[in-house]
């Protein structure tokens, strides 16, 4: 199987004050091809603590092995997916990878930076992704 897991803020009130609270979210790909919701659960804010026991949690419910787990790049997060599930190989998520690349990029020229980027990650063959490599400037 293979888990996106990836987490959302929203501000909202609580005791009359607006506070933060994080959506904790896994989307699993099973054997057959479909997406399945995992599971969501609320915490006060990102962190491998709670995603420890989110893993635990999917574990006790019958998750028996993830293949691989597409995630952001928070400290530490690998280890802790390995130490639930010791086969499973994680890889950070194209949108994160964007993120994190355009950060080098100045501002004028992140539309077309991103669009090469698009062309690469979505070229259907491994001779398509060298063809628009050889392209990116």
């Amino acid at each position: 199987m293979i888990v996106w897991m990836d987490d959302i803020v929203f501000k909202v009130r609580e005791n009359g004050k607006v506070i933060n609270k994080t959506v904790y979210l896994c989307v699993g790909l099973n054997k057959e091809g479909l997406k399945e919701v995992l599971g969501m659960w609320i915490g006060k804010n990102e962190s491998v603590a709670f995603w420890l026991g989110v893993l635990t949690d999917l574990k006790a419910r019958s998750v028996e092995d993830i293949l691989t787990t597409v995630t952001d790049k928070l400290n530490g997060f690998t280890e802790t997916i390995k130490s639930v599930f010791p086969a499973s190989i994680t890889q950070i998520c194209v949108v994160h990878q964007i993120r994190n690349s355009c950060r080098h990029v100045v501002w004028k020229e992140k539309k077309e930076f991103t669009a090469d980027l698009s062309n690469i990650y979505n070229a259907p063959t491994k001779e398509a992704v060298e063809m628009e490599l050889d392209n990116f400037e």
